[in-house]
């Protein structure tokens, strides 16, 4: 750590994730136990990060899913890094959510549904991005959620609404 600060950094000077968190990411105290971080050097192909994040989504981790997409952001290609920020400013709506912020929720969740919406869907066909990444559905469900949540609250809002679906549901 640098003198005068209390955050892990690299020899960069960037912040590094060392400090354990709870299910919602806010960090723990040292040596506290907590949901295992996403390392700072992790590396998923598109198809593995929507799958990763499908399921920390829907175990109630989106903090955890928002990291997962940040480092397919910046990895990515310039052309899909709007898209893969975008999808991590979704999971941050949903954290904020869970965590109670509703004006926060209903922000992050409609800049990444604009973020999303802007992406050339033609991308998924041309093999750009995962099959099983719905970008129309993704963005609509981001969309409704803050509409919900500015209209009603979180109050409105159940679990399973907090669980947002990348792609079809699965079947079977």
């Amino acid at each position: 750590m640098r003198p005068g600060t209390d955050r892990d950094r690299d020899a960069a000077g960037r912040p590094k994730n060392a400090r354990p968190r709870d299910g919602l990411g806010r960090p723990l105290n040292r040596g506290a136990e907590g949901e295992p971080v996403m390392p700072d050097d992790l590396r998923l192909t598109p198809a593995e990060a929507v799958q990763l994040a499908q399921r920390l989504i829907d175990e109630g981790r989106p903090f955890h899913a928002h990291e997962v997409f940040e480092s397919v952001w910046k990895s990515s290609p310039g052309a899909q890094r709007d898209l893969w920020q975008g999808l991590a400013q979704i999971a941050v709506g949903l954290t904020h959510a869970r965590r109670g912020n509703g004006r926060g929720a209903v922000t992050l969740l409609r800049r990444g549904a604009i973020a999303v919406g802007r992406y050339d869907a033609i991308a998924v066909g041309r093999g750009e991005l995962p099959a099983a990444l719905d970008l129309e559905r993704v963005q609509a469900a981001a969309t409704g959620l803050a509409d919900v949540i500015a209209a009603r609250g979180l109050d409105a809002v159940t679990a399973d609404d907090l669980r947002l679906q990348l792609g079809a549901p699965a079947t079977g």
